[in-house]
């Protein structure tokens, strides 16, 4: 009965630790920090805004182009403006 050898056993090194923290990633329940006003589509968050003019600035731009779509900014401490074309 002849023996064999086992080949060499290697050292695999690991990486260490990226310099910089890796963001985590924006998911339904963590919200993107671009501000309090969230600018709804169909009762879809799409974006948020800081300040409430901007969020109605953009959710008129979105109604011009998509009459049908229900284009909403909400505010959970003051008010809540659905957005209707003039």
């Amino acid at each position: 009965m002849a023996t064999t050898t086992r080949p060499q056993t290697r050292t695999i090194n690991m990486a260490s630790a990226p310099e910089e923290p890796v963001p985590e990633p924006v998911t339904p329940r963590k919200r993107a920090d671009g501000g309090r006003f969230p600018l709804q589509v169909e009762r879809q968050t799409t974006a948020w805004y800081a300040t409430y003019e901007a969020a109605e600035t953009a959710g008129t731009e979105t109604k011009k182009h998509y009459p049908i779509l229900q284009v909403a900014v909400y505010d959970g401490v003051e008010m809540n403006k659905v957005i209707e074309l003039p």
